[in-house]
């Protein structure tokens, strides 16, 4: 991607003559009395016959030249109600293969909240026109993905508002589009090249650990977890930085990234390797939230580490029964392959706390099954001991409408990660507990007085089809670690 650039989209104004749609944004209550000329009295004749009614995400055809766009009741969140607008209206102008919309707001904003409005109905319109279209070949019939409509909103911070929005939704739409990629395609080695391009497009610093490098540092378990494939691990560290970021402030993400999960020996069975291609979100989030922070400009230091393998089998590949040394010297007895993901997510965090002077870490991962039992498609479990930082993560949740729900990590579910013949197993003997052990395992990598917190985000890494989201990943976290950040700088200006 470029700085600031949208693909499908063009903010830009448009002239009477030309044959721009006119967009008018309801809720249920609105009349439209303050819109001009034949406008109020268009809204006023489709109330009356009860053709429109303003609820969230209502799109009606009215007249030849005018769309309909309900935004609920004036109790919803403004994030909520334009976000579903705007996925609303992107549906139906693709559809009718409209090219430009004259999208009129100024009548139903409220006080101060035009760009907060206009940002959720940006990232509504972008999180909704995306397709995992990139792999269509000659047997597909369906139109490719549109680019180029037009928008002009009639508020000036609406339209600021909508500029960023379409930027995040942009951000997560790469996230989405690395965990759409074919594990034939997206390997540590193909996924390090991406992230380089990325990075240096946006401005932010980038190296890669290769696995040689890591050996030497002693990452027993992101050497480990790899050893199966021919693509070996690696490592990607990305820095943004800002000349007014306060010196002591040092905010660090680490995003799980296993590019693909067979199991290993502990292979995964029943058709369960089926869209394990997703295993890698965490850190594809983490890269996202990272490309956004850099967009933005934010005057706050963040790092971000994304661990990189693929869990493969072969002669090389580790087994039950091996004993690994981490790279904080810990060793860990490997009772079951397929919980690896916490295996190269320690060593990232001991990197970070070691190399990194980290003020504050989150890490993110699609961590256990266990969560998505537990929480479902509706929201992250979010592991933090530091109050501070869960009630930042909390305000960012619902800033962003991207849910986190708190999970305990106490002493005892500590002590029972503790091994027979190591100091800890990757798994536990029982399944008691199964999203905390995660957790649990981690928080043997982190210093117990580092502010922390691991978000498992199994459940709501990918959606099964709705009004803002095609069946795919989700890039859940772009946007929730991005206003994380963004509070991080509003609180040190």
């Amino acid at each position: 991607m470029e700085a600031h650039v949208y693909e499908q989209f063009k903010i830009q104004r448009t002239s009477r003559a030309s044959q721009a749609r006119e967009v008018i944004l309801l809720t249920e209550e609105a009349s439209g009395d303050r819109l001009t000329g034949g406008l109020a009295s268009a809204v006023r004749e489709a109330r009356a016959t009860g053709a429109f009614r303003g609820k969230t995400g209502e799109v009606v055809v009215w007249t030849e030249g005018m769309l309909l766009v309900g935004l609920g009741n004036d109790d919803q969140s403004t994030v909520e109600r334009f976000r579903a607008a705007g996925a609303a209206l992107v549906t139906k102008a693709f559809g009718l293969q409209l090219s430009a919309l004259r999208i009129h707001t100024a009548h139903v904003l409220r006080a101060n909240e035009a760009e907060d409005a206009g940002q959720s109905f940006g990232e509504g319109l972008g999180l909704a026109a995306w397709r995992p279209d990139a792999h269509d070949g000659t047997a597909t019939k369906r139109e490719p993905s549109r680019r180029g409509l037009r928008l002009d909103p009639d508020d000036a911070g609406f339209r600021e508002g909508l500029h960023d929005g379409l930027i995040a939704a942009e951000c997560v739409n790469e996230a989405r589009r690395l965990a759409a990629s074919p594990p034939n395609e997206c390997n540590p080695a193909w996924f390090a090249s991406e992230a380089k391009r990325l990075a240096k497009a946006v401005g932010l610093k980038v190296k890669v650990v290769t696995a040689r490098q890591a050996e030497n540092l002693g990452m027993g378990g992101l050497v480990g977890v790899g050893q199966g494939s021919e693509t070996p691990s690696c490592m990607v560290v990305l820095e943004h930085d800002h000349e007014d970021a306060p010196e002591d402030e040092h905010l660090v993400f680490v995003g799980k990234t296993m590019t693909y999960d067979s199991g290993g020996y502990s292979l995964k069975v029943n058709n369960g390797m089926l869209g394990m291609k997703y295993d890698g979100c965490g850190g594809f989030g983490v890269l996202g939230a990272m490309l956004l922070i850099a967009q933005r400009d934010l005057p706050v230091r963040v790092s971000a580490l994304l661990p990189c393998a693929e869990n493969m089998v072969d002669s090389a590949a580790y087994r039950p029964d091996d004993i690994i040394t981490m790279m904080n010297g810990a060793t860990v007895e490997v009772t079951n392959t397929d919980a690896e993901g916490r295996l190269i997510m320690a060593d990232a965090l001991t990197y970070a706390c070691t190399k990194l002077e980290p003020t504050a870490i989150v890490d993110m991962a699609t961590l256990t099954g266990g969560i998505v039992v537990a929480l479902g498609s509706w929201c992250a479990g979010m592991f933090c001991g530091d109050e501070s930082l869960r009630h930042r993560l909390e305000l960012s949740a619902d800033e962003t409408e991207e849910k986190v729900w708190p999970m305990p990590v106490w002493e005892c579910h500590r002590d029972f990660m503790r091994a027979r013949h190591a100091d800890l197993w990757n798994s536990g003997p029982k399944r008691d507990g199964h999203p905390i052990q995660g957790a649990a395992f981690l928080s043997h990598f982190v210093p117990e007085d580092m502010p922390w917190a691991h978000l498992d985000i199994a459940g709501v890494a990918r959606s099964e089809g709705n009004a803002q989201f095609c069946e795919g990943p989700t890039g859940f976290g772009v946007r929730l670690l991005a206003d994380l950040a963004e509070g991080y700088a509003e609180l040190d200006a």
